[in-house]
């Protein structure tokens, strides 16, 4: 089917770079006043900033007390809640919500019980518009509401309640919204994290959330391809895009995501260059991330955080992919010597026993992307020097598991319930591209194999994306673990006296496809 025109001709948007795209939209769209809000139609670009007749939005942050509408505050519902960690998980938690209508002086109310909501804290209200392309979308308000807690007390539950002018929380017939969080304990133990890429709007993504609810996690990983509002994922202005999906995919979220801190980094389906320069102005907009990377407003996806023993790394592949090159090199650089940093600094610290890194193209995966050269050549020589534990990515819509590999190869061989030591063998990187999304397939006559059905294969025919954009062949032996189907990875990190990570893939109804445990050698 061919993809309509939104905005650039196909031909001159395959040229161009995100940043050159998004300044063509600036002097070419034209909008109309016709403005629908987030609550009849999901949508949006960020805005407050945005400039006279025919500019696109752009990243703002509004004061709550001017973010208001004719609408009674009783009547405009908050729905889509969100937590995030911030960069010291231990006092450090992120509410977000949105709301389908502005509202005067919104603000979140949290205390140790739930009848009993006695603290408020004003919140942030940050506004997205998408403008209207004519003859093919109308403009669209969105309104995103955010607070940061930042004095929390570690190892606590704390509950909470959201609301503006007209609607307070801590009243009895609002109780039954009041969600729940827990800080990072103070002194590391056992705890539990999630991760998958390529969720959507679905309901396979929905059984993973019912999985995800069973295991109570400490807090989720998403390796991007977050909603799938632009369904293309090329990274150009003739990429369909259907912004109502982000109302969809927060709501379809909010069981889960109300009391699991969801830390998501950025796909290639994630770059929205309507919004803003390097298309992450809707990320801004919708999540409030750990702002410890090198530049959170241009990178929102690129943080990192500590909690109990393992060191998390967030990276944006999009800046590295040779495969889709919309914003190949955007960051110059900047972004690897900040990883290269960060590493070290993980690796210095002696709370830190495990690095966990995870970005959304793959590093190495057999099935219809295959792997990026661009990853591979920019960041593995970084994984390999500080000896990193686990990669998590997604892209590839399959869960594929390797061995530990080691200088490109495999340094050795980690069947279902094997054991490796990083520091010996090299790294194991899991693509967890079954988070809801349709379905890829692996290489032909490749079988599956997994726990239960192992069908190992000496060897499989796949290729990596070079800087020239082909698709070199090669065979390769590190494929390990095969599963075509809907999936998460559960990492149940260990301390004491025998840290070590215990990492499980699980399907959609919970069973068990893979296990598999890292400990270092001390």
């Amino acid at each position: 089917m061919e993809t309509p025109d939104f905005g650039i001709p196909a031909r001159l948007a395959a040229r161009m770079s995100m940043a050159e795209q998004h300044e063509y939209l600036r002097a070419t769209l034209t909008r109309r006043r016709t403005l629908v809000t987030a609550g009849a139609v999901a949508g949006g670009l960020l805005t407050g900033c945005s400039g006279p007749s025919g500019s696109s939005g752009t990243a703002t942050r509004t004061p709550s007390a001017s973010a208001s509408s004719d609408a009674p505050g009783s009547a405009v519902l908050p729905f889509g809640r969100h937590l995030a960690l911030g960069a010291d998980p231990r006092t450090q938690m992120r509410i977000s919500w949105q709301v389908p209508a502005a509202v005067k002086r919104p603000f979140v109310r949290v205390g140790s019980r739930p009848d009993e909501l006695g603290r408020k804290i004003e919140a942030e209200v940050r506004t997205l518009r998408t403008p209207e392309l004519k003859g093919v979308r109308a403009a669209v308000e969105q309104y995103y509401v955010h607070t940061a807690l930042d004095d929390l007390l570690p190892g606590t539950t704390y509950y909470y309640g959201v609301g503006h002018d007209g609607l307070d929380p801590a009243a009895a017939e609002h109780r039954a919204t009041t969600g729940s969080f827990r800080t990072a304990p103070a002194n590391p133990g056992t705890f539990t994290f999630t991760a998958f890429g390529d969720q959507g709007v679905n309901e396979a993504a929905v059984a993973n959330g019912r999985v995800m609810l069973d295991i109570k996690p400490a807090f989720h990983l998403h390796a991007g391809d977050i909603c799938y509002a632009n369904p293309t994922g090329r990274g150009t202005e003739s990429d369909a895009y259907d912004a109502t999906y982000w109302d969809l995919f927060l709501k379809q979220n909010e069981p889960v995501s109300r009391s699991v801190p969801w830390m998501v980094t950025t796909g290639n389906h994630d770059m929205e260059a309507w919004y803003s320069q390097e298309g992450y102005g809707g990320q801004v907009a919708r999540f409030s991330l750990p702002d410890n990377g090198f530049d959170p407003r241009r990178a929102p996806g690129v943080y990192s955080f500590t909690y109990g023993n393992v060191g998390v790394v967030a990276l944006d592949a999009n800046d590295v992919s040779y495969e889709i090159p919309a914003n190949l090199g955007y960051t110059d650089g900047r972004q690897t010597r900040w990883l290269e940093r960060t590493l070290k600094e993980l690796r210095a610290s002696d709370a830190v026993e495990f690095v966990v890194v995870f970005f959304h193209h793959c590093a190495y995966s057999t099935s219809s992307h295959g792997s990026d050269g661009g990853v591979r050549a920019q960041w593995l020589p970084l994984f390999a020097e500080h000896q990193v534990d686990l990669v998590i990515n997604g892209h590839n819509h399959v869960y594929e598991r390797t061995d530990a590999i080691r200088n490109g190869g495999v340094g050795r061989a980690v069947p279902v319930g094997g054991r490796t030591d990083p520091t010996r063998d090299g790294t194991v990187y899991v693509t967890a591209g079954g988070g809801g999304k349709d379905l890829y397939s692996f290489p032909a006559g490749i079988p599956e194999s997994y726990e239960g059905k192992v069908a190992d294969a000496e060897s499989v025919p796949t290729f990596h994306w070079t800087r020239s954009r082909l698709a070199k062949q090669e065979e390769v032996e590190w494929s390990r673990v095969r599963y075509r189907g809907f999936s998460l990875l559960s990492v149940e990190a260990h301390a004491g006296p025998a840290p070590h990570l215990s990492v499980s893939a699980l399907d959609q109804d919970g069973r068990r496809i893979d296990h598999f445990e890292v400990r270092r050698n001390r």
